[in-house]
C-alpha cells in the first residue's frame, strides 16, 4: 500500500488509500500508544470505527484505507472526528457523490 496509494493528512487523522479490484471495502485504523492509556486508544478507536461504519454505503467499492490518528485526535469531539474523516475522503475521492 506504501507504494502504490496516496496519503492524505489532517490536523487529527491521516487516511492512506488503495483502490483494488475487489468489491470489498475494508478499513484499518492506527492509534499510537503517544495517544494516551488504553482507554483512550480504545475510545477513539470506537469512534473512528462508527464514523467509517456510518459512511460505508458512501465508500466506493474495493477501497482499501487505514485511518491513523494523531494524538490531537484523543481530545477531539466525535463530531470534529466524522468532519475531518469526511473532509479528508472527499480529498481522497473515496466517496461515491
Amino acid at each position: 500500500m506504501r507504494n502504490d496509494g496516496r496519503k492524505i493528512r489532517g490536523q487529527l487523522i491521516s487516511i492512506g488509500v488503495l483502490h483494488v479490484d475487489l468489491a470489498q471495502t475494508r478499513a484499518g485504523f492506527v492509534t499510537a500508544r503517544k495517544i494516551g492509556g488504553a482507554v483512550a486508544r480504545n475510545r477513539l478507536r470506537r469512534r473512528l470505527r462508527e464514523i467509517v461504519r456510518k459512511h460505508q454505503n458512501e465508500i466506493i467499492d474495493g477501497t482499501w484505507m487505514v485511518v491513523i490518528a494523531s494524538p490531537n485526535a484523543a481530545r477531539s469531539t466525535y463530531a470534529e472526528l466524522e468532519a475531518e474523516w469526511l473532509r479528508l475522503a472527499k480529498r481522497a475521492s473515496i466517496l461515491a457523490a
